[in-house]
């Protein structure tokens, strides 16, 4: 499974970060950004799911 940042709602909050920082990280820009392809840790859903503004997607 692989996270995806809609970079046009993500609002740069963090929390995925704090989640998931094996996978995800805020950038210079301000917005997450997805910096592993595998989500196999098993944070990526919650991640997703604690996304204020849904901007956390996973693909398969």
């Amino acid at each position: 499974m692989k996270a995806v940042v809609n970079e046009d709602l993500c609002i740069g909050c963090g929390v995925c970060e704090s989640l998931c920082p094996q996978v995800f990280k805020l950038g210079d820009d301000g917005k997450a950004h997805v910096v592993a392809d595998d989500c196999s840790a098993g944070c990526c859903e919650d991640a997703k799911d604690s996304c204020p503004v849904g901007a956390i997607s996973l693909e398969e």
